[in-house]
């Protein structure tokens, strides 16, 4: 399932390319056609996250909201501009481990990462080797990258060339032909964006959003200072539920999911049954602060890399390939990279997790 920070950049795409902009809605699958009827020739004026759910404003008052859950997707094509952050990815925005996916030097498979505006067509299973950047694009992505601070620039220059493939296939013509169970396609006179497979996909008025808003834990994308933090280590020190599980609660934080869970209580070395209230105000505030960091670097990358001091071909490795950016995620059975005891591999309330027993205590 997408964790808050493909959430977020799939806005940003949202708020670069259909912000402002009259959209033509439709639903191609059917199951969607009269919400699509209800905002179609609307123009767009907003598009926002809050931890795994996105918003989509529109002149009258009406919104969409949209949880993609474990199989929903976006894909887009056109003439796409890419919000400056959005340096690199694979086209399909969600879905993190569909079959067929490509290796991901590039992201998280969370956005399309071309260079823009150019008429396009992005998506997972479908790069040739034509579909590499030309020199004058390679130059203008390495530009936007350039403006990451997170890292230097012989980093950057190291990942840039690793990933030397940003992917792209010329679409014949514009809008496409919808591929697959299309919920819901947006198009503008110059891209279109199609939606498949979410958990949610409804219109919404504004009374209602802020409801469903209201239900939500703190997001630190959207919410910061420290009384947001305050309304996080109330949260979780009150309750006698494990940890582990408080994390994964959206009503006491957007945004978290497996990934995270794990690296998280792993770089706080926290054993996951722990108990919210035998969680120290301190260790409470900690995790608050670690999140804000990662989800940063999530939203900036397109990556959820979770592993600190990395450099040169470590680095590297851990930008083109995610089993080198985490700590515990994915590797039950393996030596902890810390004290070599086996990761163990838990069910906790449904969720899979993966933890150190010697390290998180």
């Amino acid at each position: 399932m997408p964790e808050g920070h493909s959430v977020h950049r799939i806005a940003r795409q949202f708020a670069a390319n259909f912000v402002g902009r009259r959209v033509a809605a439709s639903s191609p699958q059917g199951r969607f056609v009269d919400g699509a009827a209800q905002v179609s020739g609307q123009k767009m004026v907003d598009a926002f996250a809050v931890g795994k759910q996105m918003f989509l404003e529109f002149d009258t008052g009406d919104w969409i909201r949209v949880h993609l859950g474990i199989y929903g997707a976006w894909d887009f094509s056109g003439q796409i501009d890419m919000d400056a952050t959005i340096a690199s990815a694979n086209g399909r925005m969600g879905q993190t481990n569909m079959r067929g996916t490509v290796f991901d030097a590039a992201g998280e498979n969370s956005l399309t990462s071309i260079g823009a505006p150019r008429r396009s067509r992005v998506r997972m299973g479908e790069l040739t080797t034509d579909s590499r950047l030309s020199s004058a694009e390679r130059d203008s992505w390495l530009s936007s990258a350039e403006r990451d601070s997170w890292l230097s620039s012989a980093e950057r220059d190291s990942w840039l060339s690793s990933a030397a493939g940003a992917y792209r296939n010329p679409a014949d013509s514009f809008p496409p032909e919808p591929v697959g169970a299309v919920r819901l396609r947006l198009l503008t006179d110059t891209v279109c964006a199609d939606l498949r497979g979410p958990t949610a996909c409804e219109v919404l008025d504004a009374i209602e959003v802020a409801a469903v808003v209201a239900k939500l834990g703190p997001d630190p994308a959207r919410e910061k200072g420290k009384a947001v933090e305050a309304r996080f280590i109330a949260s979780v020190t009150g309750k006698p539920t494990p940890i582990g599980q408080l994390l994964m609660d959206q009503s006491i934080v957007a945004g978290i999911g497996n990934v995270y869970r794990a690296e998280m209580l792993f770089r706080a070395g926290i054993d996951p049954y722990r108990p919210g209230k035998l969680v120290t105000t301190d260790e409470a505030g900690a995790l608050w602060r670690d999140w804000v960091k990662l989800l940063a670097i999530g939203i900036q990358t397109g990556q959820m890399m979770t592993r600190d001091g990395l450099r040169g071909k470590a680095l590297s490795d851990a930008l083109a390939r995610r089993d080198d950016r985490h700590w515990v995620y994915k590797r039950e059975g393996l030596p902890c990279r810390t004290c070599g005891t086996s990761i163990r591999l838990d069910v906790m309330a449904t969720r899979k997790l993966n933890w150190c027993p010697t390290c998180q205590v």
